[in-house]
């Protein structure tokens, strides 16, 4: 038999508040209409510096992703970063001016789409009167992906990052970034086993300043997402049944990888691509015998090359 206790007696919620350190609110003699507050962020003087970023960060937020795989148009949720530059003679910015102008462009239905986040960092500019602006999204972008002999498909995702700097009277500074899991199979262990090879999960991240106008009839995310899983030695699946199974494990075998392989490989191809201007890529295998992980990364700019003599 459950100790019986004693039934609590439970004074009104006003008095529990009281009790537990809630008070009344202090009478006070300051403006409450926004006409007669003090704005502290329009105050002009000499600031010492001007900052060349001031913003807010880490917004959550829902945004449209138009996709050239399916499904063609999903609903995911980005991590938004909204910055302006700042005037010496500028003690501040009006950060509600950032959030409004997302809720403004979130009821316009806006997408993860270049031309529509180019126009939201120069509006970003005027609307706070500063020379620069710039917005990061990042977000996680699903595509279908069919299993290679039952052809079972299910949703791969990617991460992904698009990057637009505004300054006026010049064009926008667009930097495209993507990390993709894969599968990579060591060369050595396969060259020196009497069976078998080990293998692990690997992470290809790779970034690019881009000319926007040059990806017009191609999907930028299916670009990437090529030049990271052809190169390694066999992409991932979300639903594999036996036959697909050994058809995975038996191409891994035969496109054995080291991170400094696959990191090449990725370079080569981004290096292809016109509307490539500079590149970072960082290959990482999180190794299945060893308690570290191993990494390789290159950064190239084509623009350098193209100013040799």
């Amino acid at each position: 038999m459950q100790p019986t206790i004693a039934k609590p007696l439970l004074p009104a919620k006003p008095e529990r508040h009281r009790r537990f350190g809630s008070t009344a609110p202090v009478p006070g003699d300051k403006p409450t209409t926004k006409e007669q507050m003090a704005d502290l962020q329009n105050h002009r003087e000499d600031f010492l510096f001007p900052l060349d970023r001031v913003g807010i960060c880490e917004v959550r937020h829902p945004i449209q992703v138009r996709s050239e795989l399916a499904p063609r148009l999903q609903t995911s949720i980005a991590a938004i970063s909204l910055a302006t530059s700042l005037r010496r003679e500028s003690k501040g910015i009006n950060m509600s001016r950032l959030t409004e102008q997302l809720e403004r462009y979130r009821q316009k239905g806006w997408a993860a789409e270049i031309p529509e986040l180019c126009e939201f960092a120069q509006e970003l500019a005027r609307v706070m009167d500063q020379e620069r602006a710039e917005l990061t999204i990042t977000f996680p972008w699903f595509y279908e992906r069919s299993a290679p002999v039952t052809g079972q498909t299910g949703l791969n995702h990617a991460e992904v990052s698009i990057h637009v700097g505004y300054e006026k009277g010049q064009a926008p500074a667009i930097t495209l970034g993507m990390s993709v899991a894969v599968t990579t199979l060591c060369p050595c262990s396969k060259e020196i086993s009497e069976y078998s090879a080990h293998n692990q999960r690997g992470m290809v991240t790779l970034s690019a300043e881009i000319d926007p106008s040059a990806f017009s009839d191609q999907d930028w995310k299916t670009a990437f997402l090529e030049a990271a899983e052809s190169n390694a030695s066999s992409a991932l699946h979300p639903i594999l049944k036996r036959p697909d199974e050994k058809r995975v494990t038996e191409q891994a075998y035969e496109n054995p990888r080291f991170v400094e392989d696959m990191a090449r490989l990725v370079a080569a191809d981004l290096y292809e691509m016109n509307a490539v201007r500079a590149f970072t890529v960082t290959c990482r295998n999180e190794e299945s015998i060893h308690l570290h992980d191993a990494v390789a990364s290159i950064a190239y700019d084509k623009r350098k090359e193209e100013a040799a003599p």
